[in-house]
């Protein structure tokens, strides 16, 4: 079932002169199964939002409902929640806190009552999944790369077999090999687990070749929520709020300004080439 925020806001120091709003009436229907790209720059509400997710804060004001169930009752089961919905930190050294690699990712199952079978064999397969080597499981975690640490990180959550795979700034930092390893890693693990991936990020050339939904957060509220393509098409109103489209898409409307005929709107690599390969073959064919 769906992930459902109805009328969320939420305030810090609610009440002082210090308040503020972190999010504003938010509303959002999160599907099973969808790849969301979260996008807004620093201090737009991301990560409070994604934090309301899996419960780590609690709405002002408003619910959210995971399964059917509002998470903010007083029974409600956060713990279980939270081995649904997994939750990736910006900084995977935030998460990591065990002697070595293999005992990291054993934490997660282990703390959901498994046997030590059951626990060590979802690590195991998490690590593998995660394309981390056996020379690497017992080895401290803070001795790996930022890339390595992240990808131990992000396996200490699929070893609890979540529904909903949160990844709070997933590429900060990293080289442009180990960000795209990172990306490919992210939608690889969507497409073999089948569950919901939402990419929390600043950049939507992150999230321009593997979403196929984009959120945009703007002082605390949903600004835009639509297809890659439909969100890119408003290139001023996203610039205005400290934003960008894709590298490719921008490059592709000045190839418009140009006078070349080409689809401004494109927003891969991929779709990009196809479209200037097309363009080759109609001016081929036009000196023949």
């Amino acid at each position: 079932m769906p992930i459902i925020l109805n009328h969320v806001n939420c305030i810090y120091e609610a009440g002082t002169t210090m308040e503020v709003a972190a999010l504003k009436d938010v509303n959002l229907v999160i599907p099973d199964g969808q790849f969301i790209g979260l996008i807004g720059h620093t201090g737009s509400g991301k990560s409070s939002l994604v934090q309301h997710l899996n419960g780590l804060m609690k709405p002002t004001s408003g619910e959210v409902y995971f399964n059917g169930e509002d998470i903010a009752d007083d029974d409600y089961d956060k713990k279980k929640l939270r081995s649904q919905v997994g939750l990736v930190f910006q900084y995977p050294e935030h998460q990591l806190f065990e002697v070595d690699v293999f005992s990291d990712v054993c934490f997660g199952p282990k703390n959901l009552g498994l046997s030590k079978k059951e626990v060590e064999l979802r690590a195991y397969e998490a690590l593998k999944m995660v394309g981390l080597e056996d020379t690497y499981f017992y080895q401290s975690p803070f001795d790996l790369s930022g890339g390595q640490k992240r990808r131990v990180a992000i396996a200490g959550v699929i070893a609890m077999k979540p529904q909903v795979l949160i990844l709070d700034e997933p590429t900060a930092g990293l080289d442009p090999k180990g960000r795209d390893e990172i990306l490919n890693l992210i939608r690889d693990l969507h497409e073999k687990m089948g569950i919901t991936v939402i990419l929390v990020s600043h950049s939507m050339d992150d999230v321009a070749d593997y979403v196929e939904r984009i959120i945009v957060m703007n002082h605390g509220e949903v600004f835009l929520d639509d297809t890659p393509k439909e969100v890119f098409s408003h290139q001023k109103e996203l610039e205005e709020i400290g934003l960008a489209v894709p590298t490719v898409t921008e490059i592709m409307g000045r190839c418009v300004k140009e006078g070349m005929n080409v689809d401004a709107t494109v927003t891969t690599l991929e779709e990009a080439k196809k479209e200037l390969l097309r363009l080759y073959e109609e001016n081929t064919r036009k000196t023949l």
